[in-house]
């Protein structure tokens, strides 16, 4: 699912909601801050840069990356958000989460993207790891109060 296949209003509001902005460059354009390259959303400090063509998981992975950071580190963010495991962990199962208060996509649809892309996680499936797996990642999240209500 890409970013053209869903309302930008949407997705807009959902990280507005926690206090980043979502910035469009032109189909034929670069993407700002874009770690795997175009057409994988970019980061840079509070701004998540996207294209009609980015993956709606891609999006919100990088979104989440910028919300499981403390607001002094996220300013400093380019590109690369974090190498921590705990962060990485958190961000894959804030996403899921996530997707399920985005209007035309939800958790499954993302968790069968995020497998099609080629998420890996030693129970096989992305669906396997949030459902059986993902007790620490919930916990990190909890802790810091980083999980919708």
């Amino acid at each position: 699912m890409r970013l053209r296949d869903i309302a930008f209003a949407d997705a807009a509001a959902l990280l507005a909601g926690h206090g980043l902005r979502l910035e469009t460059v032109a189909d034929d354009a670069p993407i700002p801050g874009s770690y795997w390259g175009e057409p994988e959303a970019g980061i840079i400090a509070g701004t998540v840069y996207v294209r009609g063509d980015t993956p709606v998981h891609s999006m919100l992975h990088e979104a989440c990356h910028l919300i499981v950071l403390p607001p002094e580190r996220r300013a400093a963010v380019h590109t690369d958000a974090t190498d921590s495991v705990a962060e990485e962990d958190a961000t894959c199962y804030l996403q899921i989460v996530l997707a399920g208060r985005l209007p035309g996509v939800g958790s499954p649809r993302l968790m069968a993207d995020m497998d099609t892309w080629g998420y890996t996680y030693r129970l096989g499936s992305t669906r396997a790891w949030f459902e059986q797996d993902a007790d620490e990642a919930r916990q990190w999240l909890a802790e810091r109060g980083l999980l919708p209500a």
